[in-house]
């Protein structure tokens, strides 16, 4: 028996948050029905503002090149963020130096290890370094570069160089978006580039990231996703993304569990 419209509907958009994109052949065959019935499903997909329909299939509507401020950023998914902050900070080590890139999941990371003094992060986020100026008992330092007021951040070659003088325990990496044809990408091509030095320069390279950036896309891309080698996350993460990252031989956190 063939499938429903809403049993197709359901299977396209999954494919299109796990891959970015579907192709009008692959999708007649996977379900057994002509490619007029599937053009005319992505005609009513489209209608609804779930993809964009492309030569040969569809891909996902965006998530758009405009990141929202810093401060409306840290008011979204707040309590999911605050999760993976003290679940991130765990893995810290006494004695370990860290890198912190310039994000709000990164910023719940600082907040948790204000009263260690045995750990050094070092960071080009200013958000980050405020509040370790309100009292960090550990040692903070800052890869200077020039700031861009707007995104609260260090970058350029000045932050680069600071970097290759360093080679740390772990980095903790946010992102825009997490995709698997994509990888890890950002809105800012410079903060981008930043936090991909950020991974060259660590032993372990993790991914923080509330189950809102997963199967999206923003412009520039730090790394694939091989280059790390954990993902820290909040229990909404979908099972077919945990699967997709074991199936990479990348750890999962989510909620109190390793999986």
């Amino acid at each position: 028996m063939s499938l429903t419209y809403e049993e197709r509907r359901e299977t396209i958009l999954g494919q299109l948050g796990m891959e970015g994109k579907v192709r009008v052949h692959m999708l007649a065959e996977m379900f057994g029905v002509s490619t007029e019935t599937i053009r005319r499903d992505l005609d009513r997909l489209e209608k609804e503002g779930k993809l964009r329909k492309v030569y040969g299939g569809a891909v996902r509507v965006r998530s758009g090149f405009t990141e929202p401020t810093f401060t409306n950023r840290s008011l979204m998914h707040r309590s999911e963020k605050q999760e993976i902050g003290k679940l991130a900070a765990s893995l810290i080590e006494d004695g370990e130096t860290v890198l912190l890139d310039n994000g709000t999941t990164t910023l719940e990371i600082m907040r948790n290890v204000m009263e260690r003094p045995q750990v050094t992060v070092i960071t080009n986020s200013v958000p980050i370094l405020n509040l370790a100026l309100e009292g960090f008992r550990g040692k903070i330092v800052f890869a200077g570069g020039e700031i861009n007021p707007e995104h609260q951040a260090a970058t350029g070659m000045i932050s680069h160089e600071l970097l290759d003088r360093f080679k740390v325990n772990k980095a903790f990496i946010s992102a825009g978006g997490i995709s698997l044809t994509d990888g890890i990408t950002d809105y800012h091509l410079e903060e981008a580039l930043l936090s991909r030095k950020m991974i060259e320069r660590t032993e372990e390279a993790i991914l923080v990231a509330d189950h809102s950036k997963f199967g999206v896309t923003t412009f520039a891309q730090i790394a694939p996703l091989t280059q790390i080698s954990m993902v820290v996350t909040d229990a909404g993460c979908s099972r077919e993304w945990i699967d997709a990252l074991k199936q990479l031989d990348i750890e999962i956190i989510s909620g109190e569990a390793r999986l």
